[in-house]
């Protein structure tokens, strides 16, 4: 029994809970709409000065980043225009280069081979005195043997004969004695 009265007890507790928990969940309707009314109320309020405000910041934002990014494509336009103009200009400047490069070389050439010339035609011009003067200090040096050589010979024909040659017939004598050596002159 002790069981029993102890299970109804609880029972009788729980139905008193019951009905407490009712009265507390009860709904009333003026409550309920003057809640509803402060819950658009607040919404109202919320959208206009919450909302709109915090709308109007990103939309200013967007524009900002959205000119940024505008700014920015048009600075990737004209580096890459600048770029293009410098590559260009680069491949010109090596143009140029390589054209100095080979005129300067042509010049150069050409510059050798008239120093070359020069030279070579001034080794020939000194050969061609050279050679000149070679003959001149050869008949020079004939004229001179056979002065000498007439002059030995007048002394031994004169020694010879036991009397003087004149002039003419020293010449002759001279001109015979070296055609008969071999000399030319």
């Amino acid at each position: 029994m002790n069981t029993l009265g102890l299970f109804a007890s609880n029972l009788g507790f729980l139905a008193s809970e019951t009905a407490q928990t009712q009265e507390l969940v009860t709904i009333v309707p003026w409550t309920l709409i003057a809640q509803l009314c402060n819950l658009f109320i607040q919404l109202l309020l919320i959208k206009k000065f919450l909302f709109k405000p915090i709308r109007e910041i990103l939309e200013k934002r967007k524009a900002a980043a959205d000119a940024a990014i505008g700014d920015a494509e048009k600075a990737k336009e004209e580096a890459l225009a600048m770029k293009t103009s410098y590559e260009t200009s680069i491949q010109s400047a090596k143009s140029e280069a390589g054209e100095i490069i080979a005129n300067a070389t042509k010049n150069a050439a050409s510059k050798s081979d008239a120093i070359i010339r020069e030279a070579n035609e001034a080794v020939v011009a000194m050969k061609a005195k050279a050679e000149k003067d070679i003959a001149q200090e050869r008949r020079k040096a004939v004229n001179e043997v056979k002065d000498e050589i007439g002059s030995m010979a007048m002394e031994i024909a004169g020694k010879v004969i036991g009397r003087e040659i004149n002039e003419k017939d020293h010449a002759k004598l001279i001109d015979e004695f070296i055609n008969n050596v071999g000399v030319e002159t």
